[in-house]
């Protein structure tokens, strides 16, 4: 009984309070086995409160992920964003918004969805909630977006038609001197190609709409009542937007559909108007709406816009020019080691760039590092980035070298969380520098890129600009993972080059930025060079190796 006795003791002392052995706390063996029945109450309680007690360890907190998503007539991958907890599927016309299809819907390994989106149809008009379980409920956000075209054209009418699809009101601009019971409909399309009916069913030819005309339109089986709208106006021409860059001012502009319409400008201090180049003048045939680009300008300077159409001219809209900034360190030549890990500024000094050796420093030397090979010249260093596996005896990973504006916020294990952009507001045209390449095949692979096995590795090489409130966290876990997506809503501009071959040597190259919009304006500027495209996949060529040097942002045309 006492050895029982004593192995209760110990029990409970392992709570709160150090084991002791039984010598330790009786020394004397004696007065212990003639005093046992005075610690049998204690014993008694100790049994009776284990059968009470209660587990109150927490749950562990792990965050739940949707990982995949897909539906029926998506026009492009969906957009998962695991910071957010959102997702957003784009759908061609064709798809019905209000029944929507999921085909693939995959969630973090042992949690479970409510709904599971691939049972049913879902009503998408509307963003859903998913909840996502495992230990705690997450919700994530699920959107659908989905763009029709729509479009109708009168001859002669001024400017762009306006289509209203919340009030499903189409509204057209014609001259004073237009007969409106005797207008020419050019073209029509108020519904999703291929499943669209009208009554009355409108064709291109005569129209009368000397009153409103109203439409049914129906589509997916469903109707809709429009509303077609012509409204005489004064002004023969109009400037609607001028929006100024650094060196480039985008001007739009309203006028007659059949004659080809323009603009003017100089500066604010100057009297002398200049005509816009014609073959600048983007008219689409048989529409009003028309626009230019005014390039080689000078920064930090105000202009005077106008739009023009024969003889009559339009309202003046002055605005003024933005600066150019210098893309910082973009000769590459600021380095210090820290440790194992080269980084890409002066110590103390202010960050642009960063790479993800501190993440191949984990099993590794760095595979981004200074290079005294410059492009001819050229002084100072270059970045040279090289695709290696890091580890030891086979285990490890592949770990392309790449350079980015942005910094590397920590280890995920043998992943990396990285921090991409930097804060940026005006907008260029195009990003210059050097490289020199040499490529390898690629010989390893995740499962997804298998196909790509032996294939020779590519460089990849690319700028956007973007609204981002905040630095876009980058995630290379595959269970967690969040990459750069060119696509997304948020890129405002974007521009890339990609090679698969070796260079013969150090050559220059450009790449131009396509914008998306002239209007929005950037908030973050990212720019990326690796030398394995989809390294971020851990998708390679060990010895694929990129050299970059003496980056610049150009802001004319």
């Amino acid at each position: 009984m006492s050895r029982e006795v004593g192995r209760i003791l110990i029990s409970l002392n392992r709570g709160n309070i150090v084991a002791k052995n039984n010598f330790h706390i009786f020394k004397d063996v004696r007065r212990f086995r003639m005093g046992w029945w005075r610690m049998l109450p204690v014993a008694v309680l100790a049994l009776l409160a284990a059968g009470c007690i209660k587990n109150d360890l927490p749950y562990p907190t792990i965050p739940q992920y949707i990982t995949a998503l897909a539906a029926e007539g998506e026009l492009q991958p969906a957009q998962i964003d695991t910071l957010k907890y959102t997702a957003v599927v784009t759908l061609d016309e064709s798809v019905d918004i209000r029944a929507v299809r999921f085909t693939e819907f995959e969630v973090t390994p042992g949690a479970s969805a409510d709904p599971d989106l691939l049972d049913g149809e879902y009503d998408m008009s509307l963003p859903m909630v998913v909840k996502v379980s495992r230990y705690q409920d997450y919700s994530w956000m699920i959107s659908a977006q989905q763009t029709i075209e729509r479009y109708l054209t009168i001859a002669g009418q001024i400017g762009e038609t306006v289509i209203d699809v919340v009030g499903r009101r189409v509204l057209v601009r014609v001259p004073e001197s237009a007969d409106l019971a005797h207008l020419e409909l050019t073209s029509i399309k108020l519904g999703p190609e291929g499943l669209t009916t009208m009554v009355p069913d409108l064709v291109p030819g005569p129209i009368d709409l000397s009153k409103p005309l109203h439409v049914e339109v129906s589509a997916y089986g469903r109707s809709e009542e429009w509303g077609i709208y012509v409204e005489k106006s004064e002004l023969v021409v109009q400037t609607t937007a001028v929006d100024a860059w650094s060196q480039v001012v985008w001007a739009y502009g309203a006028g007659p559909a059949d004659v080809k319409n323009g603009f003017q400008y100089r500066r604010a201090d100057a009297q002398e108007w200049i005509d816009v180049d014609p073959a600048d003048v983007t008219q689409p045939a048989g529409q009003g709406a028309f626009s230019a680009c005014i390039a080689h300008l000078e920064p930090l300077t105000r202009y005077v816009v106008r739009s023009v159409s024969g003889d009559d001219l339009g309202n003046e809209v002055e605005v003024e020019t933005q600066s150019t900034p210098v893309l910082p360190d973009g000769s590459f030549d600021q380095w210090w080691l820290d440790g194992k890990v080269w980084c890409p500024w002066n110590e103390g000094g202010e960050r642009f760039w960063d790479t993800g050796n501190t993440g191949a420093a984990t099993l590794g030397e760095s595979n981004v590092q200074p290079s005294d090979d410059t492009p001819p010249g050229i002084s100072g260093q270059s970045a040279k980035l090289e695709t290696r596996f890091v580890g030891l005896f086979g285990i490890g990973k592949l770990a392309a070298g790449s350079i980015y504006s942005g910094s590397f916020k920590r280890v995920d294990g043998t992943n990396g969380i990285l921090d991409f952009g930097r804060p940026w507001t005006t907008r260029p045209t195009r990003l210059r520098g050097y490289m020199k390449y040499h490529t390898a095949p690629i010989d390893y692979a995740s499962a997804e890129f298998k196909d790509l096995m032996n294939r020779p590795d590519s460089c990849h090489i690319y700028v956007a600009l973007t609204d981002w409130t905040a630095p876009y966290e980058i995630r290379t876990n595959p269970k967690t993972r969040q990459l750069f997506n060119p696509d997304s809503p948020e890129i405002i501009a974007y521009g890339e080059l990609v090679l698969g071959s070796d260079t013969d040597g150090w050559q220059e190259f450009t790449i131009e930025l396509k914008y998306r919009s002239t209007s929005r304006e950037p908030r973050y500027i990212q720019i990326t060079s690796a030398a394995s495209k989809y390294g971020d996949y851990f998708t390679g060529a060990a010895g694929a190796c990129l050299y970059v040097d003496d980056y610049e942002l150009l802001y004319d045309y």
